[in-house]
């Protein structure tokens, strides 16, 4: 015969595990949005730089520092595709 109050324990173990998964993938979003955003200042800041040393080379500079940046984009949405998950 199944109680109360053991229903009641396992209702509560059931958010405790939800609420968990919801942190760990808010905090797993989170960190990837910031390293995905530290990267792309980074790749900005060094297009910059090279494109100051040498102004003839801005195109591949630029066309490199596009792929660079959609590759950082990428990993702050898989980020946010595995937290939904």
């Amino acid at each position: 015969m199944i109680n109360t109050l053991s229903i009641l324990a396992a209702a509560d173990a059931a958010v405790e595990v939800a609420s968990g998964s919801a942190f760990n993938g808010n905090f797993a979003l989170a960190i990837a949005g910031a390293g995905a955003a530290i990267a792309i200042g980074l790749i900005g800041m060094a297009s910059a730089q090279a494109v100051g040393r040498n102004p003839s080379a801005f195109g591949n500079i630029l066309t490199i520092g596009i792929i660079g940046m959609a590759l950082a984009e990428a990993i702050a949405i898989y980020a946010l595709i595995m937290a939904l998950k």
